[in-house]
């Protein structure tokens, strides 16, 4: 009677819950946290690629704006899925190799193929007959449409790997988790700042004389030359990492509760090994993480329409270009993308800069929540002064003695920067401190770290997928431009705000939870 009683209670354990050992692994030595953080250097390098040049390239391969966005649902599909499904599997990964690293491994090797996919997409399309010019290229928009899903595949087998061994290094220590996450993010600042440095350096494809080719221009061969950096920077950093920092080996414990007669019973895990524990999770979600969702959804819905049409705006409201436009109006467009690119290198070393002090300024402001909060409204305010801009550069608007327009003011290029380098502020919260919640608050109930934080990036690629799916419609229903879709990102960010510091609770006091089974050296 008291082994059924005990069965029943195992039975009924959460599906966030994880096998846990008698006492938590001590935490890692803070340089080997490091080295693991050091990964995101070289995800991010290929994120700030992509979120600064992308956009423009899809619009060169003939992919008209409004439906651009269409494209970055590969990025939020593959997150809704792959991320909570490598979080399970390497919550119960019992490879010699260790829990977290082969899914790291396989990550990066995949990012490799992709990048060269999506570089040469031209070039394959061109060579299978796609024509040259301005025109739509079927062939080039395949080949890159299948690199770019390859790519966020892999970019999401890494990150949700990452962040969870970073959680499993802290050793359970709610402190230790916000450093760790912290220096996530500051190195997520470096590799956009190195991203962002390259995308913005015109005659980066010099480096490499064999990208520029009859069907990839200077532009494309640029981006070309972006990525093969990207590609070696990312197998450098990730190979360093995963050399230094190793895992024992998960090994599956039968709890002493457990009658051996009774092993082959069939139960709902079994049945379903992955989407069983994912709705298991979600029915089991705490108030505390379903609240967490809510912050970090609104807070995505706000980041993701600047993420995709930053440079974009640079170029049409700012600059005044039209990439299917005129010579001239394509040429002003390539400048705004430039400087967009300079912008987002500025907001990245505020970025860094930021996150080294995350865990100071959150103890002086009152705490995370009071801290996150505030950002959230830094944000909504830059958000809105987009307009302000963009109605700046508008009345500046000079003509040459032929009839071409000119650049913008110096004045509406500072306020453009300005606010893309403020913007670092928010961003460094947003990279640290709802991972750091989700870790902390996944910890104190015993959940496994893979997994809850594939639950946790349901609510980034749910409003990513939303986003996506409505941005370009919306923006062209008030004209085309990119304002409509900043403002509603700005009234998002205000409503985050504040939710999180209405309805968000605080995180517990450090001390330390129990965490899954593994130990490191």
């Amino acid at each position: 009677m008291e082994n059924g009683v005990m069965k029943t209670k195992q039975n009924n354990k959460s599906s966030l819950q994880v096998h846990q050992a008698a006492a938590p692994p001590p935490q890692t030595r803070l340089w080997k946290i490091i080295m693991v953080a050091a990964i995101a250097a070289g995800v991010q390098f290929g994120w700030a690629i992509q979120l600064s040049l992308l956009t423009p390239y899809v619009q060169l391969l003939g992919i008209k704006h409004q439906y651009a966005p269409l494209i970055w649902l590969c990025g939020p599909i593959s997150g809704m899925i792959v991320q909570p499904m490598v979080g399970y599997y390497s919550d119960n990964c019992t490879s010699r190799f260790g829990r977290r690293r082969p899914f790291i491994a396989a990550g990066a090797s995949l990012v490799t193929v992709a990048v060269f996919l999506i570089g040469f997409a031209a070039d394959i399309g061109h060579a299978s007959g796609d024509p040259l010019g301005k025109v739509i290229k079927p062939r080039a928009i395949a080949v890159f449409v299948v690199g770019f899903w390859i790519l966020d595949v892999a970019n999401n087998m890494l990150q949700g790997p990452c962040r969870a061994l970073l959680a499993d290094l802290s050793g359970g220590r709610a402190k230790r988790m916000r450093t760790a996450n912290s220096f996530f993010s500051f190195f997520m600042a470096i590799g956009n700042i190195l991203g962002y440095a390259a995308g913005s350096w015109s005659s980066l494809h010099k480096v490499f004389p064999f990208s520029n080719t009859k069907a990839c221009d200077v532009y494309c061969a640029n981006l070309k030359s972006c990525f093969f950096i990207s590609a070696a920077l990312l197998l450098s950093v990730t190979t360093l990492a995963l050399s230094t920092v190793r895992e024992h080996e998960l090994t599956k414990e039968v709890d002493e509760a457990d009658d051996p007669d009774d092993e082959k019973l069939p139960t709902e895990k079994s049945k379903l090994p992955f989407f069983g524990e994912i709705f298991g999770a979600l029915r089991d979600l705490p108030r505390s993480m379903w609240i967490l969702l809510l912050v970090t959804c609104l807070n995505w819905i706000a980041w993701f329409p600047f993420f995709l049409f930053d440079t974009d705006w640079m170029g049409k409201e700012v600059y005044g270009g039209n990439p299917d436009g005129s010579a001239n109006d394509n040429r002003l467009y390539e400048q705004g993308v430039q400087a967009g690119s300079l912008g987002l290198m500025l907001n990245s070393v505020v970025l860094g800069v930021m996150s080294l002090g995350v865990e100071l300024i959150a103890r002086r402001f009152g705490g995370v929540k009071k801290l996150w909060a505030g950002v959230n409204f830094i944000l909504a305010a830059c958000l809105a002064l987009t307009i302000m801009v963009s109605k700046m550069a508008d009345k500046s608007r000079r003509f040459a003695p032929n009839g071409d327009l000119m650049p913008p003011s110096a004045g509406a290029r500072a306020g453009a920067l300005t606010l893309f380098s403020v913007l670092g502020i928010p961003l460094a919260v947003t990279y640290s401190i709802p991972f750091a919640l989700a870790s902390i608050f996944s910890s104190s109930t015993g959940s496994g770290q893979g997994l809850s934080l594939g639950v946790l990036n349901l609510g980034i690629v749910v409003p990513q997928m939303f986003v996506s799916l409505v941005g370009g419609p919306w923006d062209q229903l008030f004209g085309g431009g990119n304002l409509p879709a900043f403002i509603v990102g700005a009234i998002s960010a205000a409503l985050s705000g504040i939710f999180a510091i209405t309805l968000l609770p605080s995180p517990p006091p450090d001390a330390k939870a129990g965490v899954p089974v593994a130990a490191f050296h």
